[in-house]
């Protein structure tokens, strides 16, 4: 007969046996799998967590995460399902327990370092040999159900050369590692309903290249234009986004002089190999669907680039999780600076790593040369030295936005208005709180309030498109002297951008709030539809998302012009002339 106290035996068991997770890729597992890594999901801020379960006592759960942190959280800080999977756990450690012979159930994974050797029980994956060609700028390992890569983002060949229509981003090392580390199914499954990138999936990647660069729709997240069509794309179909990320838009055939013919180039993130162009004499030629797919003789499923859009997977045939608009889960890419506002009359004619970590970039424009000089710390900070055609040069420092090792928070998002990080940026801060905020240098704080933001911090229906679409009231006070006028602008932060709802600008100094669905107040500027009206938030996707309505205290009225009233162009127009700035967060579900 086992002891009563045996069930306390196998919990503090649980507390002390070092659990040796490996640091893989985050996201949905089978959460069948007491030993998975898994995702935890934080209700009220919507954000997540992923690792395995090692211990739960006193209202507290013990999670070890994907990159080997162990994080303690507070139970009813997760949501519903999480919870219960907590209970169900206990409850079969317990009857494992209880059962005649069976001893001090707990849960333990073996290690799994980066380059897992193949054994009896877990035999390499024959993903392994097509990374291979690249595995010495990679980190890959893999478990029963997931192969995982890591990877900096930068590839071995040249970069950003031929670019006709440059955002001003450049390419700057990311840390795809640990459980920032991008993973692909091993074992994919037909999806019941193919997706389609034509619809959907403009944010973040689709696939994966054998060299770890991540490949993005071929489809701006606008949903309309083609990248390549735009001259956005450098001579190796890549080009950087709003985070410096680069990435490549179409299917990158050159890695074939690396892989060989007939060997996959990428992999969708749905599990699927990606190949090169189809030989139309080849044994098991087929016609390709619409996905840019067909199954072999072997009936195995499989895509192909083409030079014409989709370019390489047009959509997913096997099952994908799909979250604001992109693949879930993915990797994160940071970058140190702000995202720039678009330079179309600049073309890229070289770049060039000049010594590890520092870049230089040279771009044409009608004949004239310009220049951008930078180097990358390893903490993630940088040096820029801008040179315009015209001679002038600028300085600019960026402090690195990552968190340091062991943070149970999310790294800091990009903002581009640089403002510090708040408390309330962090998971389990109150929505709406002023409390932490550090001053801007300088700079003083302005206190900002809205009526259509309830107690709990949410964003009243009415000013959302499941509401009146209303534009919100905002108040603010504490303007220093010398403000000449008010600028305001709502934004949200996505995986990979920050999206605009409304501008409004040369609002007047004896102005202090608008009121909600406020009228012939100062300007309107442009939203991300490029309209010159307020843009009701209409959140797509499950969960709370956060908003953020920031408004600024200017010197003088800014040269905008109403055309280019974009938040982009407003920022740099009164990055000079911002006396004081305040931020109120906010949040908003979508009703069911």
């Amino acid at each position: 007969m086992i002891r009563p106290n045996l069930f306390l035996s196998a919990i503090l068991l649980l507390w002390s046996t070092p659990l040796l997770a490996h640091p893989g890729g985050h996201g949905h597992t089978d959460v069948n799998d007491p030993k998975a890594s898994r995702t935890w999901t934080l209700a009220a801020e919507g954000s997540h967590l992923h690792g395995t379960f090692v211990s739960a006592k006193e209202g507290k759960v013990q999670i070890r995460r994907d990159d080997g942190v162990l994080t303690t959280l507070a139970i009813d800080r997760l949501v519903a399902s999480d919870q219960k999977w907590i209970t169900d756990r206990l409850a079969e450690i317990k009857r494992l327990n209880t059962q005649a012979g069976v001893q001090l159930v707990a849960q333990n994974q073996a290690n799994q370092p980066a380059g897992k050797r193949a054994t009896k029980e877990s035999p390499a994956p024959e993903m392994l040999e097509h990374f291979k060609p690249f595995e010495k700028s990679l980190q890959l390992r893999w478990d029963e159900n997931h192969f995982y890569v890591g990877s900096n983002g930068m590839p071995d060949h040249p970069m950003m050369i031929g670019i006709r229509a440059w955002q001003q981003q450049v390419p700057i090392p990311q840390k795809y590692f640990g459980d920032n580390a991008w993973r692909i199914p091993l074992n994919p499954s037909p999806a019941k309903t193919p997706l389609l990138a034509k619809e959907r999936f403009f944010r973040g990647a689709i696939a994966l290249a054998v060299n770890g660069v991540p490949i993005f729709n071929p489809i701006k997240n606008d949903g309309r234009t083609d990248t390549l069509l735009a001259g956005e794309l450098d001579e190796w179909g890549g080009h950087c986004g709003r985070a410096d990320d680069y990435h490549y838009h179409i299917a990158p055939i050159h890695l074939e002089k690396t892989t060989g013919r007939g060997k996959p180039i990428a992999y969708a993130l749905d599990g699927y190999p990606i190949y090169g162009f189809q030989d139309e004499k080849a044994p098991d030629f087929a016609p390709l669907d619409g996905l840019n797919g067909h199954k072999d003789k072997a009936g195995n499923y499989h895509y192909h680039a083409t030079k014409t859009y989709p370019y390489l997977n047009g959509g997913f045939y096997g099952v994908v999780t799909e979250r604001d608009g992109q693949v879930d889960p993915q990797p994160r890419a940071e970058s140190p600076r702000p995202a720039q506002p678009p330079h179309r009359d600049a073309k890229i004619t070289k770049f060039v790593e000049t010594k590890p970590g520092s870049y230089h970039l040279t771009y044409d424009i009608r004949g004239r040369e310009g220049s951008v000089s930078y180097a990358v710390a390893e903490d993630g900070s940088a040096k820029f030295t801008f040179v315009d055609v015209e001679g002038n040069t600028k300085d600019e420092n960026y402090t690195s936005r990552r968190r340091g090792p062991g943070s149970n928070d999310r790294p800091t998002p990009p903002r581009n208005d640089q403002r510090p990080p708040r408390a309330d940026d962090r998971p389990g801060s109150t929505p709406n709180s002023t409390t932490g905020i550090k001053p801007l240098a300088g700079k003083q704080q302005l206190t900002i309030t809205s009526e259509s933001v309830d107690a709990r911090g949410f964003v009243s229906i009415d000013c959302t498109c499941d509401g009146a679409s209303r534009s919100p009231a905002v108040a603010w006070k504490n303007a220093p002297a010398g403000t000449k006028c008010f600028a305001i602008n709502l934004w949200h932060i996505a995986p990979d951008q920050e999206k605009s709802y409304w501008v409004v600008y040369d609002i007047p100094a004896d102005v202090t709030q608008l009121k909600e669905n406020s009228k012939n107040v100062g300007k309107l500027g442009l939203n991300d539809k490029r309209r010159a009206e307020y843009d009701p938030m209409c959140s797509k996707g499950p969960g709370v998302k956060k908003y953020h309505v920031t408004v600024y205290a200017l010197s003088a009225e800014p040269k905008l012009a109403a055309d280019k009233a974009t938040r982009a162009n407003l920022l740099a127009a009164i990055k000079d002339l911002t006396l004081a700035e305040g931020t109120l967060d906010f949040q908003y579900e979508r009703k069911k």
